[in-house]
């Protein structure tokens, strides 16, 4: 299995639903080995082996460098969208950079690479050299794996690697699309093209919601039968006994995200300015941080609610449950949403939750209240609704408790056992 993070040192949900996945494979009797580029060796291995790339040398992969480089040629990525050229200077500039990295792959030949295994500026070449490095992992480890299971585009080039260098059947994983990130007309094109890779090659597509299957099936042109859809879960272990004292007396609604255009902050912020103009017993906490964040910022001062509006930063581990158990209700309004587990972990938490419409958890969860994620006056409404009739807040609570209570990974997991057994049957 090819991640990118794992727990605790995670940036999203991306980790933590990689944690989900292989404790619920072990319960179904599913051994793994987890690779990641930089593991820092507090991560909980009880479920798992955890590989730390940074620790691999690129040594075994082939008897010459040419013939690997040939076998899994598309990891590099060059600057080849060189314009205003004639087909014959395309073509030398193409070759310059090809004899380039070779030449450069000769020097590190045999060396360590030391990953950031962050989201930083050399992003597109830490996923080239994780190829590398995972295609090395692989074959020393060819006789201990049945199945490759690669996570999100940042581990998909690994995961071919692997499948060329191996012959193993391949599985990616898909958490998040480019349409997710941004606008139809401004997406990557290079992370688009890594992903289009990654599902026209694996043998199994595993997406986390029907929505996101459609995206594949529709955007990337991957055959519908090799679609599947495995909702993801929560895990409610080792976290029933967390009690906090409030500092507040007023009501407290909660945003917990990245503070970034996918996850609608700034229709969070309208409904917020909506709602306390009815009522002043509230306030409202975005905890997360992100691109848009002073942007934000800006937005809760002009409505002049900065007095109700706080803003907490990234949050992680137990601090994020600190924070739904201060909460009375909880918001997702994301614009475009493959899944999104931190509902299902608001309301193992009994804090009653609104979801946007398009997000995946909508597909599963009934008792989430459910709006467009542009209809600032429905999500309003609900906030204030959850707000003022302790009835209704109780009942969705426990409604919403017993049914995430039911979305465990072990469930998930046997999907993705079937999935794997189907490719080596």
């Amino acid at each position: 299995m090819f991640g990118w993070e794992f727990p605790p040192h995670i940036a999203g949900g991306l980790g933590t639903a990689c944690e989900g996945i292989v404790k619920g494979l072990a319960a179904n009797g599913v051994e793994s080995i987890f690779v990641m580029p930089s593991a820092s060796g507090d991560e909980d291995q009880s479920a798992t082996r955890i590989i730390n790339a940074s620790d691999v040398a690129v040594d075994t992969v082939s008897t010459s460098v040419e013939e690997y480089l040939d076998k899994v040629k598309f990891i590099h990525i060059g600057t080849n969208m060189v314009p205003y050229l004639d087909p014959q200077e395309f073509h030398d500039v193409v070759e310059a950079e090809r004899r380039r990295q070779v030449k450069d792959f000769r020097i590190s030949y045999g060396q360590k690479y030391k990953f950031s295994g962050k989201y930083g500026a050399n992003l597109m070449e830490e996923v080239a050299r994780y190829a590398m490095v995972g295609g090395t992992i692989a074959l020393q480890h060819k006789d201990e794996f049945d199945v490759i299971h690669a996570h999100d585009w940042l581990t998909y080039y690994a995961g071919i690697a692997a499948k060329e260098l191996t012959g193993k059947p391949l599985v990616v994983h898909v958490h998040a699309t480019s349409f997710d990130r941004g606008s139809v007309d401004n997406i990557d094109t290079r992370v688009f093209a890594i992903e289009q890779k990654g599902m026209l090659t694996a043998d199994k597509v595993v997406a986390v919601s029907d929505l996101t299957r459609n995206t594949c099936i529709n955007r990337y042109g991957v055959p519908p039968e090799k679609v599947v859809t495995v909702h993801n879960a929560v895990d409610f272990s080792g976290r029933e006994n967390l009690s906090v004292e409030r500092g507040v007396k007023e009501k407290v609604v909660t945003f917990l995200g990245r503070i970034t255009f996918q996850k609608g902050p700034e229709y969070f912020i309208e409904a917020a300015a909506k709602v306390l103009k009815r009522t002043k017993n509230v306030r409202f906490v975005m905890a997360g941080s992100g691109d848009m964040m002073n942007r934000a910022i800006r937005q809760a001062a002009r409505h002049g609610i900065s007095d109700r509006f706080h803003f907490t930063g990234f949050l992680r581990g137990v601090d994020v449950q600190k924070m739904f158990a201060l909460s009375d209700v909880y918001v997702m309004p994301s614009i475009s949403e493959p899944f999104g587990i931190s509902p299902l972990e608001a309301m193992r938490t009994n804090v009653p939750s609104i979801i946007s419409k398009q997000s995946g958890a909508a597909e599963v969860l009934r008792y989430a209240f459910k709006t467009d994620f542009w209809d600032i006056d429905a999500m309003a409404d609900d906030i204030y609704a959850l707000l003022n009739y302790p009835a209704l807040a109780s009942f969705a609570a426990k409604q919403g408790f017993d049914e995430v209570n039911n979305l465990k990974w072990t469930g998930a997991a046997a999907k993705l056992k079937k999935v794997y057994e189907s490719l080596i049957s």
